[in-house]
């Protein structure tokens, strides 16, 4: 049970706990790669063309830069590649197939990397339209697949399940790798290099703005 909460607390389909020091690592990575054609280290050039489209749907460019402007899709991509578990990787496999899958039937369309983000919008708002009730149900599935699997067991996951799994598990790793890019860290969330007083209780509207702290 205790899992099942933290599955739901961190809003992420896979469950998995990774250090600060990693993130920072894998992102700093990406900050430092100049990029004029992706090629990606996990994901295929088609399922990369979507992932792109997918992490600017979720955080696009306003008056800050888009998700895939700050290398986020980079950062999934490697941190896929990286730090996930075999099964997790078969799992985001799996789970990225559904939703695709999805997308190019409602499209018409024959290629993932010709699916545009408009294409793509309704299917993500779809997947991820599920009521708090429903939202529980759905990681009692996920749990429940991934403990079969993991005993060598044949499982099965419905597709709606499977396309909200992989829907939830970016928007997760697409904040996470925005929260933790260069420019947000400095130049969006509160940002201070060299700590200085300590203030046990302060309000976060006078001591930053309102802003969250940077990590």
């Amino acid at each position: 049970m205790e899992r099942r909460k933290a599955l739901r607390n961190m809003g992420l389909a896979l469950g998995y706990t990774v250090a600060t020091p990693t993130l920072l690592s894998i992102m700093q990575s990406c900050q430092n790669e100049t990029v004029l054609e992706w090629t990606p280290d996990f994901f295929t050039p088609d399922q990369g063309s979507v992932l792109t489209k997918l992490v600017d749907i979720i955080i696009p460019k306003t008056d800050t830069p888009s998700a895939s402007e700050t290398q986020v899709h980079l950062f999934i991509d490697r941190f896929t590649d990286q730090v996930m578990e075999p099964q997790q990787q078969d799992f985001v496999k799996m789970s990225l197939g559904r939703f695709m899958e999805k997308a190019l039937k409602d499209s018409n369309k024959e290629k993932a990397g010709e699916l545009t983000a408009e294409e793509l919008e309704p299917v993500l708002a779809a997947a991820l339209k599920a009521t708090p009730e429903n939202q529980t149900k759905n990681f009692e599935a996920i749990q429940q697949y991934q403990e079969a699997i993991s005993e060598g067991q044949e499982a099965l996951l419905d597709d709606t399940i499977s396309r909200f799994a992989f829907a939830n598990n970016l928007r997760g790793l697409t904040i996470m790798g925005y929260k933790t890019s260069e420019f947000v860290g400095e130049e969006v969330l509160a940002y201070l290099p060299v700590p200085g007083e300590y203030i046990p209780c302060g309000d976060l509207q006078e001591l930053t703005g309102g802003k969250a702290w940077s990590i």
